[in-house]
């Protein structure tokens, strides 16, 4: 049985723990609802624009002068996982409900016989180092800077991305990170944003009847793709960023909370334990001591 001064110093440093983790849920709550709200205000734009997006390439035939970001580069052997996560732990399993999600991705790739690579984006995304070489990663993206996110971020993230794309370092790009749903629900998420899906199935709500039924475009759609692909694929890594922003900071309240909760527990165990122990040497000195008197 541990010694008194032993159990006193345990429940000592749960305590401490205690203190930590209410103080960490706290924090996480007061950046949860401006995160929140980030994160719902930029879905009707991020989806209008992939609705006005596959309007736009509906009314254009694909052909070898089409914007690349449009009609591909003629094949999909080589897929790229763009796997965001956070650069923070201590929020439960949303970093690896993500990176669960990757490895999902590229199992399936590989039975098909593509090749697959990764485009880390978050420093928990790097436990798949683990399980891939290291001529799997095409790149590993710090963003340990990055506090709040903000679409110049996500505008810089694009630019790269479209660079390595134009020079044939991948065929396929697909983006994956935590779509929040709720503070006590966010679903890991895969969506493609490179060569720009042509269809709404992806989430999208299509145009109305009335939004497409009589427009005009100027110069022409082409032209106006050229200038809205790069920009989409943007504004899909912002809406990811904001998503998994909310979602990591939901994740860590309620793991906190957990974390807080299951610390008073044990703490009452302890002292239940200290208590016990205490009485039981009471009881002992108390023995010895009539014991003592009576051999007097």
């Amino acid at each position: 049985m541990a010694s008194l001064k032993a159990l006193k110093m345990r429940i000592n440093s749960v305590k401490s723990t205690q203190k930590i983790t209410r103080a960490m849920k706290t924090v996480a709550a007061a950046k949860l609802k401006r995160a929140q709200d980030a994160a719902v205000a930029g879905r009707p734009y991020a989806e209008r624009l992939q609705a006005v997006m596959a309007s736009l390439a509906s009314k254009v035939t694909v052909s070898a002068s089409s914007p690349k970001l449009l009609g591909g580069t003629g094949k999909d052997q080589v897929h790229l996982l763009v796997v965001a996560t956070s650069e923070r732990g201590l929020a439960g399993g949303f970093n690896t409900n993500i990176v669960r999600l990757a490895r999902k991705q590229a199992e399936e790739l590989e039975r098909q016989g593509k090749t697959v690579r990764f485009y880390l984006a978050g420093r928990k995304a790097r436990v798949l180092n683990r399980f891939y070489t290291a001529s799997s990663f095409l790149h590993d993206r710090d963003m340990s800077a990055i506090k709040s996110p903000t679409f110049a971020d996500a505008q810089a993230m694009a630019e790269d991305l479209i660079a390595r794309y134009e020079a044939g370092e991948f065929d396929v790009a697909t983006l994956l990170y935590s779509n929040f749903r709720s503070v006590l629900a966010q679903e890991p998420e895969a969506r493609q944003i490179i060569p720009v899906p042509l269809n709404t199935s992806n989430g999208v709500s299509p145009l109305s009847p009335l939004t497409t039924a009589a427009v005009e475009y100027e110069p022409d759609e082409e032209e106006i793709l050229k200038a809205l692909l790069p920009r989409n694929v943007a504004i899909q890594l912002y809406r990811a960023m904001l998503e998994n922003n909310a979602g990591f900071y939901a994740s860590q309240m309620t793991a906190m909370d957990n974390a807080t909760r299951n610390a008073g527990d044990v703490i009452n165990r302890l002292n239940i334990l200290y208590n016990r122990t205490r009485q039981a040497a009471i009881t002992t000195e108390l023995i010895e001591i009539i014991a003592g008197a009576e051999a007097l």
